[in-house]
């Protein structure tokens, strides 16, 4: 019979205490802990797992055999990027994202996408009707994909043994319930508790687990803070609905690189990955436009070059507005104090909007040279030459900094049509023999006006 007993759980990191208390001592937060009912176990084992007791032997590090990780092609370029060159055996990875971006698309393009190995997608938020009439708009179904609309952990893992799947996806872990868990699904207890049962089971059976994670208001996935660190990696499915773009993000991962980004396109029949998302995200005009930047940015391994909007305007209300989308708004009033005191720009009696086009958002400091730029050709109306891209990054004093990997960066632009790129003249052993693209290297911000726009 097994024992049953109440705990208190801290709603936001998952700590646990004997009893209620106003302020978590793990994060700090207050008005958190909320009380669970937990039941015991009497053998102490989780379901679905062996029960035979193994011999634990200490080992020198020296003697561990070494073996490389054999990833499993998924058979999408823009997923095996960000997880780091493909699934690896036994991993456990949470996917989260906002309701409605795409994230069940996305595993069931997966599912489907693997036609040789047999996937098992468990769902406890869609019937199989349902997933049926998705599967049919995304593709062809192979024969080896099998579903289960359950959220029992206990039932799950019986059929589990049986089916014996090479991978699982699951959808969504805050919709499942252990029986060992005595709260309803979704409760902290519950999501720590069903994660470690699926947790020991890749890592016993080998076979990779994709966990759906819902996300709170504020962007962070729902459930303990723990529940991020019990997997492997952690994806972030993001995007506005507005756009058709959806950007694939590595938080973190035990098994590749977290400065990965994959992008999908969002049409009617699923996801498209986008081999060049350079070609999508720069508009094309009819006219020249003052207030038009082209950034030279990279992200992780990928270059990109992206558009940078700038709209200076006189201000009607006394306090001028700083508005930017896809940018950090400190960093843009940074990049304004400097312009003002280096450049002789007035710009504090000025209203400043600043947009990154097709949702994406730059966090690396070389877009600073094109956001500049912009501002500078919005404020004197004079449109940019065409064919100009610029990676730069701007300090206080002015200078324009060397950025990392300037080859690529120019290589990307020659690619793509560009006449020219400014970039920092301290950016060591570059030859501009070597490249098509005329290099315009510059050591102050106020020679990016006098270079271009006189």
């Amino acid at each position: 019979m097994a024992k049953v007993k109440s705990a208190f759980f801290c709603q936001n990191c998952g700590a646990q205490a004997p009893k209620w208390i106003g302020k978590c001592p793990a994060c700090g937060e207050w008005n958190t802990y909320v009380e669970e009912l937990i039941a015991k176990d009497d053998k102490n084992s989780l379901p679905g797992t062996s029960n035979k007791k193994k011999t634990v032997t200490v080992r020198a590090l020296k003697d561990v055999e070494f073996q490389e990780n054999q990833r499993m092609d998924t058979h999408d370029a823009e997923l095996n990027r960000v997880l780091g060159g493909g699934l690896v055996a036994g991993s456990l990875i949470l996917i989260g994202g906002e309701p409605g971006i795409g994230k069940s698309t996305l595993l069931l393009q997966l599912a489907l996408n693997l036609k040789e190995r047999r996937v098992l997608y468990i769902s406890g938020e869609e019937s199989e009707q349902q997933i049926r009439m998705r599967a049919e708009r995304i593709g062809e179904i192979p024969e080896q994909f099998l579903i289960l609309t359950e959220t029992d952990s206990g039932q799950i893992f019986s059929i589990l043994n049986d089916v014996e799947p090479e991978v699982l996806i699951v959808d969504s872990i805050q919709t499942f319930h252990s029986p060992f868990v005595e709260s309803g699904p979704g409760s902290v207890g519950q999501i720590r508790q069903c994660t470690a049962e699926l947790m020991k089971y890749a890592k016993e059976s080998g076979v990779p687990v994709f966990l759906v994670g819902h996300i709170t208001k504020d962007g962070s996935i729902a459930g303990p803070k723990v529940l991020e660190h019990m997997v492997d990696t952690v994806l972030q499915f993001e995007g506005d609905r507005n756009h058709i773009y959806r950007l694939l993000r590595s938080v973190k991962n035990r098994f590749g690189s977290t400065n990965e980004l994959g992008i999908y396109e969002m049409l009617g029949n699923g996801l498209r990955e986008v081999q060049n998302p350079s070609e999508m995200l720069l508009s094309d005009h009819e006219e020249e436009l003052s207030g038009i930047a082209i950034a030279a940015t990279l992200e992780g391994m990928r270059p990109m070059l992206l558009e940078v909007q700038a709209l200076v305007s006189t201000a009607v209300y006394g306090t001028p507005q700083r508005s930017t989308t896809g940018f950090d708004t400190r960093r843009l009033n940074m990049l304004l104090a400097v312009l003002e005191k280096r450049a002789g720009f007035s710009l504090a009696i000025r209203d400043v909007f600043l947009n990154v086009t097709g949702g994406i958002r730059i966090d690396e400091p070389a877009a600073d040279l094109a956001v500049v730029a912009a501002i500078f050709s919005s404020s004197r109306d004079i449109a940019i030459p065409e064919g100009t891209a610029f990676t730069g990054e701007v300090g206080l004093s002015g200078e324009v900094r060397a950025v990392t990997r300037i080859e690529q960066r120019i290589k990307e632009a020659e690619k793509l049509g560009m006449k020219r790129i400014v970039i920092s003249k301290f950016n060591k052993g570059i030859n501009p023999k070597d490249y098509a693209i005329d290099l315009i290297q510059i050591s102050k911000v106020e020679e990016v006006f006098r270079r271009l726009f006189q």
